[in-house]
């Protein structure tokens, strides 16, 4: 695996020719988490995918679509057009360099012009291919879930989950308060067309109790998620890079 922290000879010489691009987000995560999970967890992505792939890791991109948050003070949102004119204009300038295989990936569960956007590069650009890592995304989650020891999850956006992977990835940054509340089932009919500071009391869609968990428990429910969830979208990943290029420009 290869990052930006390497140099051009490095890179250069490896004959490496798939690339990672992860995409973050900087917003609310409530009352009392930092606003950059999204961010940290594209980055686990990046990592993980780029080991697995050999690739060249590109930095992760920190904004995102984040509209549902965007009345929250200090939430950053962009277009779904800007991010993803952004995206194929790095991805065109590597495919000049020799590039020829990329996955995309996000932090962000409201990155819905993903699927779009990988659908549409593929079509557009025939001698490259464009992959996400979604394959077992249900599976994933679920086995995840599981391990960590959170059966009946019903979190959205900066519930327990958020207080564990903040936990895990910053806890310095963490002001260890109670937060959310109960939803109105009804609320997830408009989740995608009002703003959550009118769906939700302080921008959670989840809660988290303090004191029911250790500070330690906490970091380890994280850990033990986003490595098994991790883990599990990673299986199969190369398989379907290489036989999908090859599909797609040989088959």
């Amino acid at each position: 695996m290869f990052s930006f922290k390497n140099t051009t000879m490095e890179i250069s010489s490896s004959g490496i020719d798939t690339v990672v691009l992860s995409v973050g987000a900087t917003e609310q995560f409530g009352p009392y988490l930092p606003m950059h999970l999204d961010t940290l967890i594209a980055e686990l992505y990046a990592d993980a995918y780029g080991r697995e792939l050999n690739a060249y890791v590109l930095p992760t991109i920190p904004f995102n679509t984040s509209e549902e948050h965007a009345n929250f003070k200090g939430t950053v949102t962009v277009s779904p057009n800007i991010l993803t004119a952004m995206l194929e204009e790095i991805i065109c300038n590597l495919t000049r360099q020799g590039f020829k295989k990329f996955l995309v990936c996000t932090g962000h569960g409201g990155s819905y012009w993903e699927g779009a956007f990988v659908k549409h590069m593929n079509y557009k650009y025939p001698h490259i291919i464009l992959i996400s890592a979604n394959h077992n995304n249900h599976i994933a989650w679920e086995e995840a879930v599981e391990k960590a020891g959170l059966q009946g999850l019903n979190e959205m956006h900066g519930g327990l989950l958020s207080v564990c992977t903040a936990m895990w990835l910053c806890p310095e940054l963490v002001k260890m308060n109670s937060m959310g509340s109960d939803i109105p089932p009804e609320n997830r009919l408009y989740a995608d067309y009002l703003g959550w500071e009118k769906l939700t009391q302080d921008g959670c869609w989840g809660k988290f109790e303090e004191g029911k968990y250790s500070h330690e428990e906490l970091a380890e429910k994280g850990k033990i998620f986003w490595n098994t969830y991790i883990q599990k979208r990673t299986e199969g990943l190369k398989l379907i890079l290489e036989k999908g290029y090859w599909r797609k420009t040989q088959g």
